[in-house]
């Protein structure tokens, strides 16, 4: 990937993202890099060791820089839906994310009161009592599952803890009680002379399980829209993903497609 999406700044647009409407971002992470506990082949920040960052920023730092941009985007009248944790990698990892959220859904009820606070997340961290809390605070944590097996996770996410299990995930998503939104990318392709593909029968049958297991109130199934560190990826349709979640949507589950 020639140019990888790599955020230079900690406050992040607005920019209009197709799940989420205009969207402020927040990154908690290095501004010179990524930091990440997976290293997913459709990355748009790249590969983890291609783009190693340096330290995270204080906390105090980034809530500084939120309110002056909430503040001048009151006073232009801009427009906001949400206020968005993505950025280099994964949020929940720095030290200060719980408190972080706190300050955030403050500064949104202050100067937009009507906008979402939403996380998107890889679900790693969410065994940590403190995360697991701050993540229900919000009003949209979006977590990451790719597919119903071990061996999928491992070659499309490429986990930096080689025990990742998806039981334990699922386990840990249970706790939520419904209280979370689901994300799935669906992607084919090739990888290191090996097949990848999350789409087949199989796959999507025993995903779907786990759908019915962890009982999501949403879940948001999309493929690629950007290049990606592993060119021989190919992007699914939403005519096939509408295909494929059809069995989920006629048990009433709601589903959005991107």
């Amino acid at each position: 990937m020639a140019n990888p999406d790599i955020f230079d700044s900690n406050i992040v647009g607005p920019i209009h993202s197709r799940r989420l409407g205009i969207s402020l971002g927040v990154n908690l992470l290095p501004i010179d890099g990524k930091l990440c506990s997976f290293d997913c082949l459709y990355c748009e920040c790249g590969w983890n060791a291609d783009h190693r960052g340096g330290h995270l920023p204080d906390a105090d730092r980034v809530m500084e820089q939120l309110e002056q941009k909430l503040r001048q985007m009151q006073s232009e009248g801009a427009g906001l839906d949400v206020i968005t944790f993505a950025g280099n990698g994964e949020p929940t990892l720095h030290p200060d994310f719980p408190r972080v959220i706190d300050r955030t859904i403050q500064l949104r009820d202050q100067y937009y009161p009507s906008a979402k606070v939403s996380v998107l997340s890889n679900a790693t961290q969410i065994g940590r009592p403190q995360v697991r809390e701050a993540l229900l605070r919000v009003d949209n944590n979006i977590l990451k599952i790719d597919g119903a097996y071990d061996a999928t996770i491992h070659q499309i996410d490429q986990p930096a803890d080689s025990h990742y299990s998806v039981r334990q995930l699922v386990e840990g998503m249970k706790a939520f009680q419904g209280q979370l939104i689901v994300q799935t990318m669906f992607v084919r392709g090739e990888h290191n002379g090996q097949k990848v593909d999350n789409t087949t029968p199989a796959e999507v049958a025993a995903w779907c399980d786990l759908m019915r297991e962890v009982r999501p109130h949403q879940i948001m199934v999309y493929s690629l829209d950007r290049p990606t560190p592993e060119r021989l990826l190919v992007r699914v349709s939403k005519e096939e993903m509408a295909e494929l979640v059809a069995p989920l949507v006629a048990e009433g589950f709601n589903i959005s497609i991107a």
